[in-house]
């Protein structure tokens, strides 16, 4: 008879799903809950940078598509929190770690929107980055999670669409308003890259995640393939990509690149990027000043649970 971590593996091995019930081990539990949570922050804060251009969108139809992009990634965070708490946490002890610093979100989220074409290349780049790491996450092997990136990732599809769109009207604008473009490209190239993590060689979790399944590709080869991917469209939109090294092999039919500096991604999760004391205060402002309404749905709540209490006896 399989003891009950000998039942984790044999799931493990054969590409199963562990649930919240199941047993599992407790270095399982702690990597899934730093993922997810870490997932599930960077959703909320990555609505700042995004709806500080809603009221500054050049139309209505803009600004209605991009509440509409801002009000998912919310739903994103809802999901994922939800996720977590399968796991035996409390999404207000998660967000208590996230306001003291001692949880991290993406690093992408620490820089600053400076015109409308950012908006454009968080969709196309960011969200484009998103969905390369996300759609194998659709095959992660704790359930809950799983099954969340199934719907997180139909949506990203959209949001990097309305990016791509964004940018190529503007590329097919001015001249003014393609080297906004491509200003853009030039400086959110190299954080989008950032966004895969370290190297293989540095990074701490990435050989155990992709041993339990929660992984299914490394940092350097999910980063490959977005350059792959990313390249040609740039060639549509006709702007550059801002590395003087990247060239294609034809034999491999792969992209050979610059890699991003390293040292900048580790100073902006230490905190020291251009945006992350703006980011995270606005986030805690916001929670307080939503306090009111956690307190009246969880008094509303618990009104309802007495009336029903009442009425079955």
């Amino acid at each position: 008879m399989l003891g009950v971590m000998d039942s984790f593996q044999a799931t493990i091995d054969a590409d199963g799903r562990i649930e919240p019930r199941d047993a599992m081990p407790e270095g399982y539990r702690k990597t899934l809950i730093r993922q997810i949570a870490q997932h599930a922050h960077s959703e909320i804060i990555g609505m700042q940078p995004e709806g500080n251009w809603i009221s500054r969108a050049p139309s209505l139809r803009r600004k209605a598509i991009l509440m509409a992009k801002v009000q998912d990634e919310a739903g994103h965070g809802l999901y994922l929190y939800a996720a977590a708490e399968t796991l035996g946490v409390d999404r207000a002890d998660l967000l208590d770690l996230l306001h003291a610093g001692k949880q991290k979100y993406s690093s992408i989220f620490n820089y600053p929107t400076l015109t409308w074409a950012d908006i454009g290349a968080i969709g196309w780049l960011v969200d484009g980055a998103a969905i390369v790491n996300q759609v194998p996450l659709c095959r992660c092997s704790y359930g809950p999670y799983a099954r969340a990136m199934v719907r997180v990732c139909k949506e990203e599809s959209f949001h990097q669409r309305q990016g791509f769109e964004i940018l190529h009207t503007l590329c097919n604008g001015t001249p003014a308003q393609k080297e906004m473009a491509q200003d853009a490209l030039n400086r959110w190239w190299w954080p989008s890259l950032m966004m895969f993590g370290p190297p293989d060689a540095s990074s701490t979790h990435s050989e155990q995640s992709m041993a339990w399944g929660i992984k299914r590709h490394s940092n350097d080869e999910l980063r490959q393939r977005f350059v792959d991917m990313t390249v040609p469209q740039a060639d549509v939109l006709g702007i550059r990509v801002p590395d003087d090294e990247l060239t294609y092999d034809e034999a491999t039919g792969r992209y050979s690149f610059t890699q991003p500096d390293f040292a900048e991604l580790y100073e902006v999760v230490k905190g020291n990027g251009p945006c992350n004391q703006e980011r995270l205060a606005h986030r805690v402002k916001a929670h307080e000043d939503g306090a009111w309404v956690r307190e009246a749905a969880a008094a509303y709540a618990e009104k309802q649970a007495k009336k029903m209490q009442g009425s079955a006896a």
